[in-house]
């Protein structure tokens, strides 16, 4: 970074002054014009042009200062020097062109990586969710930190904090999956790395979409979500609150979707009582694109735009984003007529520069433009997205097939994502959103909003060198690899099936690599309001399947895809099925090695795996009486069981738990108790296992579910080698909200139960808490878990 001298002495621009007065005393030198404008932001394309920063089509834009300005890296195709360049001059206009000398904060989507055209291309968040290793997340979102203060960003749009158990909903793939634990310690894991030890060297978190967005009516993006308080509090709040009070969280997003007749950005009860009242979160919420306007225009639940900023601002947003738009002369109107107080303005704006004094931006607004580019692409990084994407992958089925041996015989490579890089990424990488870009300028619009995209903005939509899976086996394969791709992902042409047959009829095993097309256009199939009514393979994808399973060669499926996807024919003919999702620029390299057994494959299901859209909702922590159809149990024409459970995966060894032992029969609320349980890798070669700690209550006050995650760790060992893993189970995790909805840790037995999956583990014993009735139980998040080779 490179500092600045202050354009005036002011206590605002004394960076030995605390944060608190530095705020105060600028906010008291600021006009309406300069507060609305720190409320605001606009595309960094509108400020350039051909590539470069134009002073004179910014200076009506910038005149009064700026918030935020949007993706000057994921809105452009500029390269990372050219990003870190277009960044410094825009930041020097506003220090040295604006009365106050404020300068702007950069945000960027960072959902599987920073979306940049030269970024590392991470795995999407489904597949970091399968890893299991919220480290591994850390480490992304450190990298990410360090690409992104390289080009002059300071916020980033992630971690996406929903909650996911309806597959249909387009944007699962870039959750942590249906349960709230496991989200949180991903989540938290996030905000950690891409916050860093100091703002002054991190980047600011923003979770989203608060709150149950995920939770739509009919899978459906945008929709309503209905969720009662209980359920909305214990499941869809809960990852949010550990951001918040574990992972010292900076920024939220309200949700596009309402909750019970109030469109999130209208809820002051969750945006005021909640998220600041009771979880005392001091950062900024910022809106989602356009969705300030939308409470007028898609909710219908202000009358025009003025009393739409007044219901923003006033129920606890306190930033528009994309563009300025409601936070302008609007809400300036609706200061006059007193719709909205200068309180509430106040408030927002001091919040917004809070963030600047602490990113450290009056004392280094610039970045050097000359390191930008090595350290966008240092291979460290790449080094952590492959070694995600490995642990990502999930063996969800194997007869023995895998892995491959490289000296047995052809393979018949088939399928229309065995040679497409583009179909490796996530609907938040790069080149999708270039091809949103594309798509809104021929139709002048983004998200049903008017929006002007400059004509001399240069749009590129290569993705670069990423290897597909084609380039990785045939480079382990040689000539033993035949290639057809049969089909494509949604074109209906059957012409290319024949070749594909012959090819998988006159080779000893055939993998076929199906799924999606991530994005958020209408040539995808995944992604941001990409919602599907079926799972079943898109396109005639399905009918490739039964054509290559027909001619009798063992068949190895690899699903890369955004969402839980096949039917029964392809994962009961298929003779292996390998999960790989959407694993980003080194997961072809990944599928490869686990193909052929260079890599141990040791991912495990985040989300429950529908047989199809009949069952949904399916999640293991159902209560008592779901999950069922009493008195018969099943459907008539289906198991109510998903086809594979949460928490599953396979592997080329095998484990299995000898003891797990509950160490205290009774332990006071508050405290802890000790489980340990011994795992030996009981197989022929060294592997990856995730144990897996589940609780049940089952004589709480409420209805509690069947089986509820609270730990989990990630175990490596040699064939035949044991250890010992022992959690540290705080009482203050087991609590619920009671029935005045008040947090309760109950006296009481629980049930404790270990193992590999939500319906692989032993039963590990109980222990009983005695509770205080006049002391309540703190919340607790998480607690430890140790393991030690034996």
């Amino acid at each position: 970074m490179t500092s600045v001298e202050p354009a005036i002495e002011a206590t605002y621009t004394d960076a030995n002054a605390p944060v608190d007065e530095r705020v105060s005393d600028l906010l008291a030198r600021m006009t309406r014009e300069e507060k609305l404008a720190q409320l605001g932001s606009t595309w960094a394309f509108t400020l350039l042009e051909s590539g470069r920063f134009a002073p004179e089509r910014a200076r009506p834009v910038l005149a009064h200062g700026l918030g935020h300005v949007t993706r000057v890296a994921g809105a452009t195709s500029l390269k990372a020097a050219q990003v870190a360049q277009a960044a410094n001059a825009i930041q020097r206009f506003l220090v040295t062109e604006t009365r106050l000398g404020i300068p702007a904060i950069v945000h960027e989507e960072v959902c599987s990586g920073v979306m940049a055209r030269e970024a590392t291309i991470f795995p999407q968040a489904i597949g970091v969710a399968s890893t299991w290793a919220p480290e591994l997340n850390r480490q992304m979102a450190d990298a990410v930190r360090a690409q992104m203060r390289a080009m002059g960003s300071h916020q980033g749009l992630s971690p996406v904090l929903d909650v996911a158990r309806d597959p249909r909903w387009g944007r699962t793939e870039e959750t942590y999956g249906e349960d709230p634990y496991l989200v949180s310690r991903m989540g938290v894991a996030f905000v950690r790395g891409l916050q860093g030890a100091d703002l002054t060297d991190g980047v600011l978190a923003t979770a989203k979409h608060f709150v149950g967005y995920g939770a739509s009516e009919g899978g459906l993006n945008w929709a309503p979500a209905h969720l009662p308080p209980r359920l909305l509090r214990e499941v869809y709040l809960y990852p949010f609150e550990a951001a918040v009070r574990e992972g010292g969280l900076q920024s939220v997003m309200a949700g596009y979707h309402e909750l019970d007749g109030v469109p999130c950005h209208a809820n002051q009860e969750l945006l005021a009582d909640v998220l600041r009242g009771q979880w005392g979160f001091t950062g900024s919420v910022v809106s989602d694109y356009f969705a300030v306007n939308d409470l007028h225009t898609y909710h219908h639940f202000a009358p025009d735009k003025q009393q739409a900023a007044a219901v923003g601002l006033g129920a606890g947003v306190d930033v528009e984003l994309p563009a300025t738009d409601a936070y302008a002369d609007a809400l300036s109107r609706a200061l006059d007529a007193g719709e909205v107080s200068e309180a509430h303005l106040d408030e927002a704006v001091s919040r917004v520069l809070r963030h600047k004094v602490e990113l450290g931006l009056f004392e280094n607004p610039y970045v050097d433009e000359d390191a930008a580019t090595t350290t966008v692409n240092a291979e460290r990084h790449r080094d952590v997205a492959l070694e995600i994407a490995r642990r990502s992958i999930v063996l969800l089925k194997n007869d023995g097939v895998l892995p491959l041996l490289r000296e047995a015989g052809t393979v018949a490579l088939i399928g229309p994502n065995a040679d497409n890089a583009r179909h490796l990424l996530g609907d938040y990488s790069f080149v999708a959103h270039i091809e949103a870009l594309i798509a809104a300028r021929e139709r002048r619009g983004l998200l049903g909003e008017m929006m002007t995209i400059p004509d001399d903005l240069e749009i590129d939509e290569s993705i670069g060198g990423v290897p597909t899976v084609r380039d990785e086996l045939a480079a382990r394969l040689g000539e033993r690899l035949r290639f057809a791709p049969g089909c494509d992902v949604l074109d209906p042409s059957t012409e290319g099936f024949a070749e594909a047959v012959a090819v998988a009829a006159a080779a000893d095993v055939a993998v076929l690599v199906l799924g999606d097309r991530s994005g958020v256009t209408l040539g995808t199939t995944t992604g941001e309001s990409r919602d599907r009514s079926s799972l079943d393979l898109p396109g005639v994808q399905e009918e490739l399947v039964r054509a290559v399973v027909a001619t009798g060669t063992p068949v190895v499926a690899v699903l890369v895809a955004g969402r839980p996807v096949g039917s029964d024919v392809l994962h009961e003919e298929c003779a292996a099925v390998l999960m790989a999702w959407l694993p980003g620029e080194t997961g072809a390299r990944a599928i490869a090695e686990v193909l052929l057994g260079e890599v141990n494959p040791s991912g495990k299901l985040p989300i429950s795996y529908p047989r199809s859209v009949g069952q949904i909702p399916v999640f293991y922590g159902h209560k008592v009486s779901g999950g069922r159809s009493h008195w018969h149990g099943d459907y008539v024409d289906s198991p109510v069981a998903p086809r594979y459970v949460f928490g599953h995966g396979l592997g080329y060894t095998s484990f299995a738990i000898d003891d797990a032992v509950v160490e205290s029969a009774q332990v006071r609320a508050g405290d802890s108790v000790g489980v340990e349980v011994t795992v030996t890798n009981t197989g022929q070669r060294a592997g990856e296992q995730v144990v897996q700690l589940y609780v049940r209550d089952p004589q709480a006050t409420i209805t509690r579910p069947v089986l509820e995650l609270k730990a989990f760790a990630r175990v490596a060992l040699p064939a035949g080698v044991r250890a010992a893993v022992r959690f540290a189970l705080p009482t203050g995790q087991l609590g619920f909200y009671d029935r005045s909805m008040a947090y309760a840790v109950e006296a009481g037995q629980i049930e404790v139960y270990v193992g590999f999956s939500a319906a692989d583990h032993t039963h590990a014993g109980t222990f009983v808490i005695t509770a205080d009735p006049g002391q309540p139980t703190p919340k607790v998040f998480t607690g430890t878990a140790e393991v030690r080779q034996l």
